[in-house]
C-alpha cells in the first residue's frame, strides 16, 4: 500500500515537474474566463498574444543568452535606442528597409558590445549588461530629447500593425523566430554548443568547442532580437519613443524562467518561452480587465516567478 502511495506521488511529481507550466497557463485561461466576460474573446485574445508577442521576440534571445549560462539586462534599453534611432530614418526622407537595417544594426552592436566585455574582457554578465543598458537609456534620451518621434511613413508603421489574413504581423514574426530558434537550438552543432557551453563550459573547452565565440553569437543573437521586436513595437505605436523598453528585460527574462530556462544554463525551450509569455501576458491583460492595480501585477508576477524556480530546482534534483 504504501508502496503504491509512493508511486503516485512520483508519478504526480513528475507529472508537475514536466507540465507544470502548462497547467499553470491553462489554470490561468480558465480563471480569467471565470472572473471576466471579456477575456476569452476573440478582440481581446488577439491584442493579447499579439502584445505577447513581442516579450517572446525579446525572450528567445534571453532563453539563448541563459541557456549558455549567462544573463543579459539590456534588451529594455536596446529596444529604447532602437525605437528612436530607426523611427528618425522613417519618417519619409530614407526608404523604411534603410530604417530597419539601421535598427537591426543597432541590435548587433550592443551585442557585440555585451559579448566582447563578457569574453574578452572578462567582466561578470550582470555587470556589463548593467553598464550597457545604463548607458543605451541615456544614449535614447540624449538622441531624441526625451521627446518621441513621429510622422512614420505607413511602411514602417505596417510591421507593427499589419495584419496577413487578419493576423497581425507580429504574431507571424513570433512564430517563424520560434520555430527558426527552435530548430537551430535543437537541430545544429551551434544550438548543440550552446547547451554544451552553459552546461559545463570547462568541459566544452576541452571538447574543442569554441566557447568565447559561441558565447559573443549569442549576444548578438539576443541584441538583434531585441531590435526586431523594437521595430515591431515602434509601428504599433506609430512613434519612436525612448522609454519604449522599459521593463521589457524583466519581462523576457521571467518569460524564459517562468517558460523552464534553468537558472544554470544548459536546459531551456522556446515552446517554454511563449508559454512563459503568455503566463506573464495574461496577468497583465487578465488584471488590466479586472480593474487590479498594476502593483499586485507585480506582486503575482513575482509570484509566479518563483514558482517557477522551485520547479527549475525540483528537476534539477530528479536528474
Amino acid at each position: 500500500m504504501k508502496h503504491n502511495v509512493k508511486d503516485r506521488r512520483g508519478f504526480l511529481r513528475e507529472i508537475y515537474i514536466k507540465y507544470g507550466i502548462w497547467i499553470i497557463l491553462l489554470f490561468m485561461i480558465v480563471l480569467m474566463s471565470c472572473l471576466t466576460d471579456t477575456f476569452f474573446t476573440t478582440r481581446n485574445l488577439l491584442n493579447l498574444v499579439r502584445q505577447v508577442s513581442f516579450i517572446a521576440i525579446i525572450g528567445f534571445g534571453s532563453a539563448y543568452i541563459m541557456i549558455c549560462g549567462g544573463l543579459d539586462l539590456s534588451p529594455g534599453s536596446v529596444v529604447a535606442v532602437t525605437s528612436v534611432v530607426s523611427c528618425s530614418f522613417a519618417t519619409g526622407n530614407y526608404p523604411t528597409s534603410v530604417a530597419i537595417l539601421i535598427g537591426l544594426l543597432i541590435g548587433v552592436v550592443v551585442g557585440t558590445v555585451n559579448g566582447l566585455l563578457v569574453t574578452a574582457l572578462r567582466v561578470p554578465p550582470f555587470i556589463a549588461t548593467l553598464g550597457t543598458m545604463t548607458s543605451c537609456n541615456g544614449i535614447a534620451m540624449l538622441y531624441s530629447d526625451g521627446n518621441s518621434i513621429k510622422g512614420l511613413t505607413d511602411s514602417y508603421k505596417y510591421w507593427g500593425a499589419g495584419k496577413i489574413m487578419g493576423i497581425p504581423i507580429s504574431i507571424i514574426i513570433m512564430l517563424v523566430l520560434a520555430v527558426i530558434m527552435f530548430v537551430v537550438l535543437v537541430y545544429t552543432p551551434f544550438g548543440r554548443h550552446i547547451v554544451a557551453v552553459g552546461d559545463n563550459i570547462q568541459a566544452a573547452k576541452i571538447s574543442g568547442i569554441k566557447t568565447e565565440r559561441i558565447i559573443l553569437l549569442v549576444y548578438i543573437i539576443g541584441g538583434v532580437l531585441a531590435s526586431i521586436a523594437s521595430i515591431l513595437m515602434s509601428g504599433r505605436i506609430a512613434s519612436g519613443q525612448p522609454l519604449l523598453g522599459d521593463g521589457y528585460e524583466m519581462d523576457a527574462i521571467s518569460a524564459a524562467v517562468v517558460g523552464g530556462v534553468s537558472l544554470k544554463g544548459g536546459v531551456g525551450s522556446m515552446g517554454g518561452v511563449i508559454c512563459g509569455a503568455l503566463i506573464i501576458g495574461i496577468i497583465n491583460n487578465g488584471m488590466d480587465l479586472l480593474g487590479v492595480s498594476s502593483y499586485w501585477q507585480q506582486i503575482v508576477k513575482g509570484i509566479i516567478i518563483v514558482l517557477a524556480i522551485v520547479l527549475d530546482q525540483l528537476k534539477q534534483r530528479s536528474e
